[in-house]
């Protein structure tokens, strides 16, 4: 997806640190309770610091909509912003920091793509035994898509409950059409007791994904192939390479990684569960975390007693998400103090509605 964010003032991208900080609190200050930062744990620690909370993209989004602050921040990327759009109040602004910053994987599936394979879909096999699921990491529009489907959103924590109960909608033959993380539906299938026969990746970019009639009819699960570009990076030689070192130690994976990296983790889960489980580990015990490396730094910081390394020790960042600056937080917050409402993240009634019922649907089931 194209986006255009206009180059900043040069007195933004030219000023120290010091001076960014001096100029993002005073901005605070003079907002007061109107304001309200919300830092994804991905941020770089010179954005985090400013957050007024802290978490995952759908828990960020209803703590803004709990709030009764006029300005949404969201220091995160595109798709977050939108789901805080779709669940904050009408007299509630969201504003991303840099509109150029995106998820890739959130870019592999868009509305035209998969409306496509739906039609496709349609010709070969009936398609009102299909259940579609996006993820969270998926665009506003997609979200409705599922909503106006009767089929739902899931996290990386609930995506087990959502997927189980999507299984359960359509009798004996039901499938799921799972976007854009090929990896977390995967990894799903296989923990409720699927195997490798009962899946196939849906390539949008071929004919019929790739795929033939028989095995659009004889899979139960349809795996957009999308994915992570963070995540992806981690390999089954990086947990060897762990172990070799670290006999003792211990290995959580983020459900995005490919399958055969989780299969050999000592742990999975999402980036909440990840923090709980650091926080819970006793003294002096040495763990590998396969997720972005901002949040793995963090809790290394924060966990002295531990010794907490990346999974992959070359580490990559989410570039996308790298893209939220101090720079860029300072910019949007001076303009709201001379009251200008930049970079904000609207979305429209008619596709808010019914990605608020896929969103209901996935709470109403967890």
């Amino acid at each position: 997806m194209i986006r255009l964010q206009p180059p900043l003032p040069e007195g933004y991208t030219t000023s120290p640190g010091s001076d960014l900080a001096r100029r993002i609190a005073a901005a605070k200050e003079a907002l007061g309770d109107d304001l309200m930062i919300l830092g994804h744990h991905y941020q770089r620690d010179e954005v985090m610091r400013w957050a007024d909370a802290r978490g995952d993209s759908f828990g960020l989004s209803r703590k803004a909509a709990a709030s009764k602050a006029r300005f949404v921040v969201f220091c995160g990327v595109h798709f977050m912003a939108e789901s805080a759009d779709i669940l904050t109040g009408p007299d509630q602004k969201v504003i991303l920091p840099d509109l150029n910053a995106g998820c890739s994987m959130a870019d592999m599936a868009d509305l035209e793509s998969v409306e496509e394979a739906w039609d496709e879909l349609s010709s070969v096999t009936d398609v009102e035994e299909i259940v579609p699921i996006t993820y969270m990491n998926s665009a506003a529009a997609l979200k409705a898509f599922v909503g106006r489907r009767g089929g739902a959103v899931c996290t990386s924590s609930n995506a087990r409950a959502v997927v189980s109960w999507a299984l359960a909608q359509r009798g004996p033959d039901t499938k799921v059409l799972f976007f854009p993380d090929q990896h977390l539906g995967r990894n799903t299938a296989y923990q409720l007791g699927f195997n490798a026969g009962d899946m196939a990746v849906w390539d949008p970019r071929a004919d019929l994904g790739g795929l033939d009639e028989a095995t659009v009819k004889g899979s139960r699960f349809l795996l957009w192939k999308g994915h992570c570009s963070v995540h992806q990076r981690f390999r089954p030689s990086h947990v060897e390479a762990f172990r070799s070192e670290h006999p003792e130690g211990v290995v959580i994976v983020h459900p995005e990684c490919a399958h055969d990296v989780v299969e050999l983790a000592d742990m999975v889960g999402s980036t909440d569960f990840i923090i709980a489980a650091v926080d819970k580990a006793d003294p002096g015990s040495t763990i590998a975390v396969a997720t972005e490396i901002h949040l793995v730094q963090r809790l290394a910081d924060e966990h002295p007693d531990l010794r907490v390394v990346s999974l992959d020790p070359l580490i990559c960042p989410c570039s996308t998400m790298f893209r939220i600056d101090a720079a860029h937080l300072a910019w949007v917050l001076e303009e709201l103090v001379q009251g200008r409402v930049v970079n904000q993240i609207t979305v429209d009634e008619a596709t808010a509605a019914d990605a608020r019922t896929a969103l209901q649907r996935m709470l109403d089931i967890t």
